[in-house]
């Protein structure tokens, strides 16, 4: 590998087209001496802004150093639901899939959505590893989220420097469907694939049957290590969230040999913290009855929990009568718990995840 100064550049990738206008990405490549490719996403989900507040500070750190290798970076890779602040896809981009991280790898003749990712597919299989940045509420804990038994993207994700390490699905083979989590079958979406044959919204059949995953999952299985990066505070920017995003992502790039050593940027990168690991094997929280949820005094997210704690009860606004009482049904680690609100019986109150082991600073 060889470290040359940064080279910028700037394209436009046309992913598809509304009646009306092209739905395309803005696309940054910085350019250094020969080594390896990393892909970095954000705003998969239109309210998750941080990630793009990263990467421009990501930006100014790149213009300036010298780099082995590429760095690709998509900023907003969803702009249909960045332009409308909303979580998902409008429906009326696409009703099967509004979430475009349910749609991975993509479809040629698939759904809107699956067609506009089959476009992006390529630019982020071609590269040798990736990161994908997102944004939790102010009541999840920031954590990098990686595949069981995958050493590569476990590397990245402590070199990442979250303080948390979650591990979130069972160990995925590129010839094989893969093993879930024990979460998939309690209501957890980190993990799914979906095979079936999809609808129309009049019930007929679309005429094709897909494979639906998220994006970690699917640039597993495609061989590309990759983590989900999970910062803090959707819906605002947050300078300090940012800055720790864009300190992340510059100490992979160090871990894979492209910052040298030696070099102004990776002596200023401070050693990221040692990393808890958690397993994401508790079926989560959800409540039984609608009302208004108020998580228990003592818990927050990070407490520890025992076997059968109460993490919140649900009750009637109107007559204060109680509806539920919230426990964990095993002990563990709270690591999203709802501030407290209006809920609807069946929504994910809480999460809790089993504690591993406090795991080696920086993974080899």
């Amino acid at each position: 590998m060889g470290v040359e100064p940064t080279r910028h550049e700037v394209t436009t990738r046309q992913l598809g087209r509304t009646p009306a206008r092209d739905v395309s990405v803005t696309v940054h490549r910085y350019c250094g001496g020969d080594g390896p490719t990393v892909y970095v996403q954000a705003a998969q989900h239109g309210i998750e802004l941080n990630g793009p507040a990263a990467l421009r500070r990501l930006h100014n750190r790149l213009c300036d150093a010298k780099l082995a290798g590429t760095v690709i970076v998509v900023p907003v890779m969803n702009p249909l639901a960045f332009d409308t602040r909303s979580y998902a896809t409008p429906d009326e981009y696409d009703a099967q899939y509004p979430n475009v991280n349910r749609v991975w790898p993509g479809a040629d003749d698939g759904s809107f959505q699956q067609r506009i990712v089959a476009e992006l597919w390529p630019l982020a299989a071609g590269a040798d590893a990736a990161i994908d940045l997102h944004t939790g509420t102010p009541s999840m804990l920031e954590h990098v989220r990686v595949v069981e038994n995958d050493k590569k993207a476990t590397a990245l994700a402590t070199a990442f420097g979250t303080n948390y390490r979650l591990i979130g699905d069972g160990p995925i083979s590129s010839e094989s469907g893969g093993e879930a989590s024990s979460n998939v079958a309690n209501g957890d979406e980190s993990f799914i694939r979906d095979d079936t044959v999809r609808t129309t919204q009049n019930g007929e059949h679309s005429g094709h049957t897909q494979s639906t995953e998220t994006f970690r999952i699917a640039m597993t299985r495609a061989d590309v290590p990759t983590i989900t990066v999970e910062l803090g505070d959707s819906r605002t920017v947050d300078h300090s969230v940012a800055e720790r995003g864009a300190v992340g992502i510059c100490r992979v790039l160090k871990q894979r040999g492209m910052l040298t050593a030696s070099g102004v940027l990776a002596n200023q990168l401070p050693e990221p913290p040692t990393q808890h690991q958690l397993r994401d094997d508790i079926p989560v929280s959800v409540t039984p009855a609608s009302g208004l949820f108020e998580p228990a005094a003592n818990c927050t997210v990070g407490s520890e929990v025992t076997d059968g704690e109460t993490l919140g009860v649900v009750y009637d606004p109107t007559t204060f009568e109680e509806k539920a009482t919230i426990a964990t049904p095993k002990p563990g680690v709270i690591y999203s718990l709802s501030h407290g609100g209006t809920v609807f019986a069946g929504e994910r109150v809480a999460s809790v995840a089993t504690p591993i082991e406090r795991t080696a600073r920086v993974d080899t």
